[in-house]
């Protein structure tokens, strides 16, 4: 008997510690940094973010210098060639049987101020002849120099180191108001397992209440004072408190489950959520500093002036097609031919030089390029009014964000003092009902008030947290401590 006592004990106390070892307490700001650190959205949104720093990448890429290798090892002639001989108006066939050799080293720089580019490249070739002379020939082209140039006035390169560099400050912003997102997700989240906890406590606290009252209902039932309805009405009450709080067991397994999986955590993981305060009653957000820092950091601000730039960008690119279009394209080099691979770069006495230049007029067209360039200036303009309505709008949002938080304070406030209020009321009118002073009526009013006076505090903290990191999310502004919203992209490009 001992020895089985001793083991239940055992399994008991085993039990304890490891729901011990899973339960955690956490704040709203402690359940924010794991959320940014190993939830799925905080993956989601890294991953994001690399695919447009490697975007950006490339984009640079474009302006460094290019080298590349080309090479043919081998190739195998063994064929009969046809040509015509003019002197005797017929054709001739030969033979021809032969191995062939080539490779090339090419470097180019593109020159973002004109759009041009540079290259220099150098060749060597080899021809092996299995008919005829059986030589070996090498064919070397020491160094070559190239230019290409569009003048039609359009110098891509040029509007790309505008767009891009925009386009990339924009995804890091993105990334940062990702993690404000968390925020508010996290927010909603953790003040749903907060109600849950809120009706665990209620729920617990109604059942002793009215198993108490039935206690006492059933002595003062039978020295005639409460009657059987009254009795009853007890008895009732008491079977829907146990059923609240199975109802509110079911509800918090349900909160706990989806905090746990939106943290990364394990689904066993207990968290017992810490009820987080206003912050103080002075502090306020100004309207003037929280539009002018949404003007700032905001993402959308830039992905906006983006809009603009790649509007301007397509009309400068239709009027450049509209007129006159030319191409130039120069190359310069020295050359030689040798029996020997050594003599293929001995006194080079060959000077190559190639010149093209190609115009391209329109002369008649039906108006296809003037519509088109027609209809580039109208989505401009359509865009730059766009973007103006909906900065308009934007800015009206976060001032009305802000000036509904600033009133939300005054309401924590005041919901806190009605909790209190409540709490105390529901105390006496308990121990006025327990001397028979009031009747059960006024006890159920008394609870109901204190039990609404409770939800509408927790409410109002979390639409003040909610509204607090919504304001954040649109500034990407800390308000407290003053500072412009960063994240640390080193470390992410170094997992």
């Amino acid at each position: 008997m001992i020895r089985t006592f001793v083991f239940i004990l055992f399994l008991f106390s085993l039990k304890f510690s490891m729901s011990q070892e899973n339960s955690m307490k956490l704040s709203l700001y402690e359940a924010i940094d794991l959320a940014s650190s190993q939830s799925l959205d905080a993956f989601r949104q890294q991953n994001m973010y690399l695919a447009s720093y490697w975007e950006y990448i490339y984009y640079r890429s474009d302006r460094l210098p290019q080298l590349a290798i080309g090479a043919n090892p081998i190739s195998y002639n063994n064929s009969i060639r046809q040509d015509y001989v003019p002197l005797t108006q017929g054709w001739q066939y030969t033979q021809q049987k032969n191995i062939t050799s080539s490779a090339s080293l090419r470097a180019t720089q593109n020159v973002p101020l004109t759009g041009g580019s540079f290259s220099a490249s150098t060749d060597l070739g080899m021809v092996k002849n299995f008919i005829g002379d059986q030589s070996t020939k090498f064919s070397a082209n020491m160094i070559s120099l190239g230019y290409k140039q569009k003048l039609n006035g359009y110098n891509s390169l040029k509007w790309k180191s505008k767009i891009e560099p925009l386009k990339f400050e924009t995804a890091k912003r993105n990334f940062i108001q990702s993690r404000e997102d968390i925020a508010v997700k996290t927010t909603s989240k953790f003040f749903e397992l907060v109600d849950a906890q809120i009706e665990i406590n209620i729920s617990t606290t109604n059942l002793a209440n009215a198993d108490t009252l039935y206690q006492i209902g059933k002595g003062r039932y039978q020295v005639g004072t409460v009657t059987q309805d009254e009795l009853l009405n007890f008895e009732l009450n008491l079977m829907n408190a146990r059923i609240a709080l199975t109802r509110a067991n079911q509800g918090l397994l349900r909160a706990r489950s989806d905090l746990n999986i939106f943290l990364g955590l394990e689904e066993n993981a207990t968290i017992e959520c810490v009820l987080p305060k206003a912050l103080s009653a002075e502090f306020q957000i100004s309207v003037e500093d929280a539009v002018n820092k949404s003007m700032q950091n905001n993402p959308d601000i830039l992905a906006q002036d983006r809009q603009i730039l790649e509007q301007d960008s397509n009309v400068k690119y239709v009027q450049s097609q509209n007129g006159l279009s030319a191409d130039i394209s120069a190359l310069a080099g020295f050359n030689q031919t040798s029996i020997g691979l050594a003599g293929a770069y001995r006194y080079p006495n060959q000077f190559q030089n190639i010149g093209l230049v190609g115009v391209s007029v329109p002369i008649i067209d039906w108006g296809k390029r003037k519509g088109q360039l027609l209809m580039a200036k109208s989505n401009r303009e359509v865009v730059v009014n766009t973007v103006k309505q909906q900065r308009i709008d934007f800015k009206q949002t976060v001032m009305m964000n802000v000036l509904e938080f600033n009133l939300q304070s005054e309401q924590v406030l005041n919901s806190a003092k009605a909790d209190t209020i409540a709490r105390m009321g529901y105390d006496v009118t308990m121990r006025r009902f327990k001397i028979g002073k009031l009747d059960v009526t006024k006890l159920n009013l008394a609870r109901a008030d204190l039990e609404n006076a409770r939800r509408a505090y927790i409410a109002s903290l979390r639409k003040y947290w909610a509204s607090y990191f919504q304001i954040r999310q649109l500034a990407l502004y800390d308000f407290q401590n003053k500072v412009d919203l960063t994240a640390d992209f080193d470390k992410i490009l170094n997992q």
